[in-house]
């Protein structure tokens, strides 16, 4: 998996979902290096416009985004770019996006349609993506079937459990979205 170079292949990959789901967690948890993020202080003002419905202790939000790395051998290495979850701060999908091979679209089941924007979002670039179930404390409200009727994506796209605090359950959540981003490329060169 080296290019024409020997050097080692890189990969970007997206993290998104809605506000407060555990995409600066995930990204904390994987990376190899200490991540860089924005991450600014909720304030009176923005507690008025952002719902904190199950994310009551949550302190600050991630502005522009997170950004960590993961080399998964010796000639993948990985760049993981997380996204901001709350709406205004949106715009910057667009940039975060380019050169992506694929995301991972984190999801709350307690706040299920948090996620419909980075699903719609996706599917709308033809990016390949994954859905992680984020089990926070093992709650688990619904299974998986249940949350592919729910989110109505395509069959192929892999819906997952992942505790985002968990290294090992993050690794098998890339693992996943790249063996699917690599069977995404095949099918549509037509091998």
């Amino acid at each position: 998996m080296h290019d024409h170079n020997g050097f080692p292949r890189t990969a970007k990959i997206v993290v998104a979902g809605g506000f407060g789901v555990g995409k600066t967690t995930m990204v904390s948890a994987i990376s190899e290096i200490e991540p860089l993020t924005t991450e600014a202080p909720l304030t009176q003002t923005s507690a008025a416009v952002d719902d904190l419905t199950g994310v009551n202790g949550k302190t600050t939000t991630t502005v522009a985004l997170d950004f960590g790395r993961l080399t998964l051998n010796e000639s993948l290495t990985l760049y993981l770019f997380g996204t901001p979850g709350q709406h205004r701060f949106w715009n910057s999908w667009n940039h975060i996006v380019i050169g992506a091979v694929g995301a991972i679209v984190l999801i709350d089941t307690r706040r299920p349609t948090d996620c419909f924007a980075a699903i719609d979002f996706f599917e709308s670039r033809s990016v390949p993506f994954v859905v992680a179930i984020n089990d926070f404390d093992g709650l688990s409200l619904y299974d998986t079937a249940a949350v592919r009727d729910a989110l109505d994506v395509d069959p192929e796209t892999p819906i997952i459990r992942c505790d985002a605090r968990s290294k090992e359950a993050c690794r098998h959540a890339l693992l996943t979205l790249v063996d699917h981003a690599i069977q995404t490329e095949r099918a549509y060169l037509g091998g």
